[in-house]
């Protein structure tokens, strides 16, 4: 069948470095095609020339068989060609329908049809059954709110093509099936996808076609049928993936950090729990069920009642200054709106939270520079002038760069929420060694995570957390997926729980 929108041979250079080489993709009505790789392989930027945001350095893009040089992304939206991203492009000061229909307002003669809009967008978001108001502000939506805009703005749009970078990485399963359901309705109307993900257990659930990117070259094109998520890691990573969590670390016997009877106003009620020395400790639980609100009421984030205990001593509520003082320190979730300064340079963000140890009279420059150094070497932080900006990282190395910044500090007590949210299985390996490596060291980490298998692959203790509470903690062999849904869910007794 005749491509929608054929790449032959793209080249893209960013100053004196090439990162795309030679690439061909083709883009099929009712066909699935997924691009996969590693962080900083090249997807993205391949996407974006694709969607009209970026310009080819060399080779030639087809329209229906014809040349054609986008100016612009509104170029490409205008021949029917769309992009999803993966960060967010909402403006958050303006309301869920204004975000849906910006640019291409409904009007009623000279007034804007504001009912006409608002049904619209009801109707989009009940398509995902998304229960969000449209005269909701996006600031306030959750993460997961908002990516189920961002979608609801595509599908109101009859696009030729669509392309979607990572657009399930901050949903819940649930959530995840209702956008899949929608993409094979679109291809069932014959629009031609481009989808990307890291979990390779949905590529190979809904693509026709996968290519695959390493470095900027073209590894392979081929059918998805056969092409097993064990094969399509291999070919991502170059190597044979076996072991990807390591050995569980054996905890000590001493308490570090006891939570009792706290309470997050409007999202936990009466959660109490321990971690001992050089235990990883997992957090599971559906979005929504207050893990993360709980993580940021411990160190000082959200105004708490009920007691925190640091090595035996209490710890002052609401004060992220006496946490870090204790040796406890968070890393967030959303590393791009909470944990880096984008905006800035690597060795500005690094040294934050250990600015004391770089500052004088003027900060230490050169200290920053040889601390920064030994990042990248310590975190394989992969980048192409230590000079450049956090933003131009691919979401791998923003997240290593994260973890970098919090050791830094050098706390006894991690608490490490969705370790690897949007980032490549090569990648994911390497920070479940760091987590492994941590806690062997003696270092105390907790991991709150969406992903099951990454919370039962790397914690010797899960506690999990359903509708604002603690359902129960699970140890050794009871730890299961069946037995964290079921607390997750509130259903039936956890089978495995100790409490």
């Amino acid at each position: 069948m005749s491509a929608v929108l054929e790449a032959s041979g793209i080249t893209r250079s960013f100053g004196p470095i090439e990162v795309l080489h030679g690439v061909d993709f083709r883009l099929v009505p009712g066909e699935i095609h997924a691009l996969i790789g590693e962080n900083g392989a090249g997807k993205s930027t391949m996407m974006k020339i694709l969607g009209g945001y970026l310009a080819p350095s060399t080779g030639e893009l087809r329209l229906d068989g014809s040349p054609v040089r986008f100016r612009d992304q509104r170029d490409a939206e205008d021949a029917g060609i769309l992009m999803i991203h993966q960060e967010f492009n909402l403006a958050p000061q303006l309301t869920v329908e204004e975000n849906i229909f910006l640019g291409r307002e409904r009007r009623r003669g000279p007034f804007l049809d504001t009912r006409a809009m608002r049904a619209e967008a009801r109707e989009l978001l009940e398509r995902l059954e998304c229960r969000v108001d449209p005269q909701t502000r996006v600031h306030d939506l959750s993460v997961p709110n908002r990516q189920m805009v961002e979608i609801a703005r595509a599908l109101g749009r009859d696009a030729r093509a669509l392309i979607m970078d990572e657009p399930t990485a901050v949903l819940t399963g649930r959530e995840t099936d209702i956008l899949l359901k929608q993409i094979d309705r679109l291809k069932a109307q014959g629009t031609a996808i481009l989808y990307t993900s890291h979990k390779l257990d949905e590529i190979a659930r809904i693509a026709d076609r996968v290519t695959v990117l390493r470095d900027g070259t073209q590894i392979t094109t081929r059918p998805a049928k056969g092409f097993t998520e064990d094969a399509m890691a291999e070919a991502m990573v170059g190597r044979e993936l076996s072991d990807l969590f390591p050995d569980k670390p054996r905890a000590g016997d001493e308490v570090v950090l006891e939570v009792r009877d706290v309470s997050v106003p409007g999202h936990v009620r009466d959660a109490s729990f321990t971690l001992r020395r050089g235990e990883v400790l997992g957090f599971a639980g559906l979005v929504g069920a207050g893990r993360t609100e709980l993580m940021e009421g411990i160190v000082g984030l959200r105004p708490i009642t009920g007691s925190v205990t640091v090595n035996g001593s209490p710890l002052k509520p609401g004060s992220v200054g006496a946490a870090r003082a204790a040796g406890l320190v968070y890393l967030t979730e959303d590393r791009k709106e909470k944990g880096l300064l984008l905006g800035k340079a690597l060795a500005e963000n690094l040294t934050l939270l250990a600015l004391d140890r770089f500052a004088g009279l003027f900060i230490d420059k050169g200290a920053e520079r040889k601390a920064l150094k030994g990042a990248i070497d310590d975190f394989d932080i992969r980048v192409n002038d230590p000079a450049m900006l956090a933003g131009s990282l691919s979401g791998g190395n923003q997240q290593k760069l994260l973890l970098a910044k919090t050791m830094l500090a050098e706390p006894q007590i991690v608490i490490i929420d969705e370790p690897t949210r949007g980032i490549d299985i090569g990648t994911k390996q390497q920070i479940y060694d760091f987590i492994a490596a941590l806690a062997e060291q003696g270092t105390s980490v907790i991991v709150v995570s969406s992903e099951m298998p990454e919370v039962i692959g790397l914690a010797s203790r899960v506690v999990v957390m359903g509708r604002g509470h603690i359902a129960g903690e699970l140890t050794g062999a009871g730890i299961t997926e069946e037995a964290i849904l079921r607390g997750a869910m509130g259903v039936g007794k956890m089978t495995g729980a100790s409490a």
